[in-house]
């Protein structure tokens, strides 16, 4: 009878098995062909400036957009993760030294990336923040764009992505962004520019940074990824929502919280905040606590 129970059980195991590999394959074929198509944007018009604002400008949106978290310090790119589980994610050198953009990788070519998460080839770039940049102002765009284009050259040559099953899984369920391409409205203009003046409009514009962790209503939720902390609500409903302007800022500016507590810059990037300038922070400030 024991044998007999062992062996139902055994054949049952064996059928969840075949399944879970089937539903992976599936999984991996329909993420692979959507890494591999080839998007067409209509090109946009943009005036790029190099004057020393417009660069002095740029170099503060590669700080505060996390530019440099990824790609790091000089742009020349990192791994930001290499294990089995994730896979390898990749962040690009942004340089044109060996290994990095090529020499003839253009202003188009940073447009569709920034505005369309595409590559100079067409395909999707992959784990690349577009959904967020896209919403760039045409002046601050520009800016970006300008900057990036006379950075000193670096010369470090990275591997190629390579998911692994999580990656994939998190990827076709839509719980990370893997293809921001897949996330864009690509119809939606461009505004001219943005107001400077502190205050929840300002505030809202910034905030779109914050929305990749904290997600679009800010309000938080599940872990990123296996092994990261919850994702705290940050809006006025929030334990954050009850600290006062100063408490915000100084949290996002030094990496203590009012409570004591230190953050790690790899969980909340506050070495990142910490670049925005008072007026920023408290337009944000200002934006969370509306919501």
């Amino acid at each position: 009878m024991i044998l007999k129970i062992l062996k139902w059980v055994g054949i049952a195991l064996g059928v969840i098995l075949v399944a879970l590999v089937a539903v992976y394959g599936y999984i991996a074929v329909n993420m692979n062909n959507r890494m591999e198509r080839t998007y067409n944007f209509e090109a946009e018009p943009l005036r790029i400036t190099s004057d020393s604002a417009t660069l002095a400008r740029g170099r503060h949106l590669v700080a505060i957009k996390g530019c440099q978290d990824c790609h790091a310090a000089d742009l020349g790119g990192k791994i930001m993760n290499d294990d089995a589980p994730v896979g390898r994610l990749v962040a690009s050198n942004l340089t044109k030294g060996p290994g990095g953009l090529p020499g003839d990788y253009n202003e188009a070519d940073w447009i569709n990336a920034l505005r369309h998460g595409i590559g100079k080839d067409g395909k999707p770039l992959i784990f690349m923040p577009s959904h967020e940049t896209t919403l760039l102002s045409e002046q601050d765009m520009s800016a970006l764009i300008a900057y990036c284009g006379q950075i000193p050259a670096v010369n470090r040559s990275l591997p190629d992505n390579e998911l692994g099953p999580v990656a994939l899984v998190m990827g076709f369920m839509g719980k990370m962004p893997l293809l921001s391409v897949e996330k864009i409205d690509h119809q939606k203009p461009m505004v001219a520019s943005v107001d400077s003046v502190e205050g929840i409009e300002l505030g809202k514009y910034l905030a779109v940074s914050c929305s990749g962790c904290h997600r679009p209503d800010m309000k938080g939720g599940e872990p990123l990824a296996p092994g990261f902390p919850p994702v705290p609500d940050i809006t006025s409903s929030g334990h954050v929502g009850k600290w006062s302007a100063r408490q915000f800022i100084t949290t996002l500016t030094t990496g203590k919280t009012p409570e004591g507590h230190v953050l790690k810059n790899e969980d909340m990037p506050w070495k990142m905040t910490a670049q925005y300038t008072q007026t920023e922070l408290a337009s944000i400030y200002k934006y969370l606590r509306s919501i």
